[in-house]
């Protein structure tokens, strides 16, 4: 029975839950409205996409979702890229209930595992802001600079390898890197 107790607690500890309520993509390579629709159009093909706003000063696009709705990060990516640009920045919009938040440690989220960098130990509650650091999600000069901030080879591929199977994690599984 005691062995039963420690399994649920530990089950527990590692998924800690969360909602994503919008993402906001900065792209880059866009220079008119053309530009700004063609990003526009192809993010509305996904299914769970309830609504996209543009700002072509800042070149955003604010998304929102289906409810529920099962995001997929890189889904979104590729939906910019298929239109012909690229993402220089992705930030996702969360409500946290009591994730534990340790720097350079992974954290299951809903399903999603997640790489926290440069982020000081935390327990998120209400919605916060995170910002995903991976390859492809911020710009390469940006990529290289965070590089510092884990010693860890998950950072380079976006999986999880053998430096990351613990916490219910698999080898092979996607990871995000992000900071607060």
């Amino acid at each position: 029975m005691k062995q039963f107790f420690i399994i649920l607690i530990s089950i527990f500890s590692l998924n800690a839950n969360a909602q994503i309520s919008q993402v906001t993509i900065q792209a880059s390579g866009l220079t008119c409205s053309m530009c700004s629709n063609a990003i526009n159009k192809s993010l509305k093909k996904l299914s769970y996409v309830d609504q996209v706003k543009s700002n072509i000063k800042n070149s955003t696009f604010e998304i929102t979702f289906s409810k529920p709705a099962l995001v997929n990060f890189d889904q979104l990516k590729k939906k910019v890229e298929d239109a012909g640009f690229f993402v220089a920045r992705f930030d996702v919009t969360m409500d946290f209930n009591k994730a534990e938040v340790k720097n350079d440690t992974h954290l299951n989220i809903g399903g999603v595992f997640y790489h926290f960098l440069n982020t000081k130990e935390l327990l998120l509650n209400g919605t916060k802001k995170i910002q995903l650091l991976d390859k492809g999600y911020v710009t390469n000069k940006e990529f290289k600079k965070n590089a510092i901030y884990t010693k860890m080879n998950c950072y380079h591929t976006g999986v999880m390898g053998s430096c990351c199977s613990k916490n219910g994690s698999h080898t092979g599984t996607r990871i995000y890197h992000v900071t607060i």
